[in-house]
């Protein structure tokens, strides 16, 4: 279906935590669905002191509050998807929970666990029950390869036995139809990465692969939070798993290839998200 058949005004609820410095979090998921063309709101779950070097601290946010933010969003806009980043707390991950036990649209989750300097970004809590509840409402997991082993327990090192820890997600969580494993931890040294879209079909699994040049750059601050709302966005512009998909990937690709020669901060620096034009304003 083309993005200019898509009827009707609909949004797209970000939960997650705040960046000030703007690569990730809030700050990119609402640049990602702006350069997208879809309208988004946001939940703040944490406050955080970061910029390119890394993650300094954390202030989660109180879940009563990260409560009503929720419901005071989907009470007054027309929110068919929701997509959840950094949640800080398994109170928090629980309150999110039961602000969209009634919601019957997507909710694509990115089960943001750690930033990528190792700051630990889900403390314990609930003996993970808070997170549990979450995923149990999910219908789309986006995980890079750490986040699919601390989700499942499994040493997972190759694709297919990515796919293997995907099937006991569905078989852990029955709401989920599609799981898609963001390949830039999968074999590192090889200049072509692969993303899977895993999918429920029938009594097995069906596989979609993108594959696509690994683009080298010392910008990529932001990448799993942009994938996973660039997913969300497209799926609510085109209604289809595979669809958002690619186009999610080719989305982040223009991103990172933009982005490389820019010198934003001391570190590692963000997406150029306002540099990207949508098909029909190239």
């Amino acid at each position: 279906m083309p993005l200019t058949e898509v009827p009707g005004e609909r949004a797209l609820l970000s939960i997650a935590g705040s960046d000030p410095s703007g690569g990730a979090g809030i700050q990119a998921d609402l640049k990602t669905c702006t350069a997208i063309g879809v309208y988004g709101a946001a939940a703040i779950t944490c406050l955080t002191a970061q910029n390119s070097l890394g993650v300094a601290a954390t202030l989660p946010v109180a879940p009563d509050f990260v409560r009503r933010q929720i419901e005071l969003v989907l009470a007054d806009l027309p929110v068919s998807h929701i997509k959840t980043g950094m949640l800080g707390t398994g109170a928090i991950a629980l309150a999110a929970a039961e602000a969209i036990a009634g919601f019957a649209g997507e909710l694509i989750c990115d089960p943001v666990l750690k930033a990528s300097d190792g700051h630990p970004l889900l403390a314990a809590d609930h003996g993970g029950s808070g997170l549990a509840a979450l995923l149990k409402k999910a219908t789309v997991l986006t995980p890079n390869l750490p986040e699919l082993r601390e989700l499942t327990g499994l040493p997972v090192q190759t694709p297919a036995e990515g796919q293997e820890a995907a099937a006991t997600l569905f078989a852990a969580y029955p709401n989920l139809r599609a799981v898609i494993l963001t390949g830039g931890h999968l074999r590192e040294e090889e200049p072509l990465v692969e993303d899977f879209l895993i999918r429920r079909h029938g009594p097995g699994l069906e596989v979609v692969t993108s594959r696509h040049p690994r683009i080298r750059t010392r910008n990529s601050h932001g990448t799993g939070c942009t994938f996973a709302s660039a997913f969300a966005a497209y799926h609510l512009r085109c209604g289809d798993d595979r669809q958002a998909f690619f186009q999610a990937t080719a989305f982040l690709d223009t991103l990172l290839r933009q982005s490389t020669p820019l010198a934003l901060g001391k570190g590692r620096g963000p997406l150029a998200h306002h540099l990207f034009r949508r098909p029909e304003e190239a």
